[in-house]
């Protein structure tokens, strides 16, 4: 071969190896991604509350006085801890109380009388049996038993009547303390004084019909808690009572509790516009959790409609439009837009039917600018699923 051929040849090889190099150096760069491994795990079917729910008592009691009046008596103060049956508050009542000791001392008399008027009946009934017996044997005159006899009828209504004035004292006894109950509030159950309205002298009257006030004792046992939150109206029919849910409350961060739905609302809320609710229950599975929780806490549930164990799944946040995914082709570090068939899904895992299968690697971070079927890429870190 003459050496201007050999030249020649050089010079072709040298520009494909610079166009070559020029092309290599020009390519797009790889796109940095985040990679996750596809596995198998529990895929659940869940919806959750449209608006915050709340944290509430499973027994609160707002209570006022029926009538008004000077407050005489205030024997607890917010935060005690008090028991069934003890007096909260107490209006002026001593014209009360003074008729109470009226009544109680009447139905001593009433009693007292009513004991002399049965005794004299029994002493008149043996004085006419007696009478009576004397008249057989021809002893007695007629006229001595018929007055035995009528003394002794007029006697057992002495001790009828007697005994008559008796119950009407017990009933004016009860009536006093019907009225001596309407001043004082008492404690309907075990609780926590949550707050008080109103001080020692202090004078107060019941609230007008239609006009809410606030309560004099705002009575609150915590030992039961409960959640209630709403339900867009769309997600309420699929759910029942006994459903297993889960309990986030903000003020105990990532923390859930197991929960159980209690009682779904018979009627759809529609206080907001275009957002139609039903108010759904949940309890608390553990009463263990109850503690330091407190009432008005806001909270969330996450009801389980549906649950698969040991499903396929992936990464929701991986899900394009129209069920795609990016496959990771480790090989030549590219990706491929798949089309995947979907069962299951919630805001974390989405199951998956067919188009993948376990252990592959899919792009997790689909917002990346640049990603495309064919796509170069490189991965920035592999995620974990949980």
């Amino acid at each position: 071969m003459s050496s201007r051929r050999w030249i020649a040849l050089a010079l072709t090889m040298s520009v494909v190896i610079v166009i070559a190099l020029i092309v290599w150096l020009k390519r797009p760069k790889p796109v940095a991604v985040l990679l996750t491994r596809i596995d198998a795990g529990a895929v659940e079917r869940t919806v959750t509350n449209t608006r915050a729910g709340t944290l509430k008592a499973c027994r609160r009691a707002r209570l006022s006085p029926s009538m008004g009046g000077q407050i005489a008596n205030l024997p607890v103060r917010e935060g005690d801890r008090v028991k069934a049956g003890q007096i909260l508050f107490e209006i002026w009542n001593d014209d009360l109380l003074a008729q109470m000791e009226l009544a109680k001392s009447e139905l001593l008399a009433s009693q007292a009388r009513a004991k002399e008027a049965c005794a004299q009946s029994e002493v008149a009934q043996g004085e006419a049996k007696r009478q009576t017996q004397l008249r057989k044997k021809g002893l007695t005159s007629d006229e001595r038993v018929d007055q035995a006899v009528g003394l002794a009828t007029a006697r057992a209504a002495n001790c009828e009547a007697a005994s008559a004035t008796v119950k009407v004292g017990e009933s004016r006894i009860a009536v006093a303390q019907a009225a001596l109950d309407r001043t004082r509030l008492t404690a309907p159950f075990d609780g926590a004084v949550a707050e008080v309205n109103g001080e020692l002298g202090e004078y107060v009257t019941p609230s007008p019909v239609g006009i809410p006030t606030p309560p004099a004792i705002d009575l609150i046992d915590s030992s039961c808690l409960y959640v209630t939150a709403p339900i867009d109206e769309v997600d309420a029919p699929e759910i029942k009572a006994g459903m297993t849910a889960r309990i986030s409350l903000d003020a105990f961060g990532k923390e859930y509790f197991e929960g159980k739905v209690r009682r779904v609302a018979p009627y759809v809320l529609d206080v907001e516009k275009q957002a139609r609710t039903v108010d759904v229950e949940v309890d608390f599975l553990s009463e263990k959790d109850n503690a330091n929780m407190l009432p008005g806490y806001t909270a969330d549930v996450e009801i389980i409609l549906d649950a698969h164990n040991n499903a396929l799944r992936i990464p929701t946040e991986a899900l394009l439009e129209d069920n795609r995914v990016y496959l990771y082709d480790a090989a030549d570090q590219t990706i491929s837009d798949v089309p995947v068939t979907v069962g299951l899904t919630n805001w974390q895992f989405t199951e998956i039917k067919s188009g993948l299968e376990q252990d592959q690697q899919i792009v997790t971070s689909i917002d990346r600018e640049g990603l495309a079927d064919g796509v170069r890429v490189k991965a920035e870190k592999q995620e974990q699923t949980d």
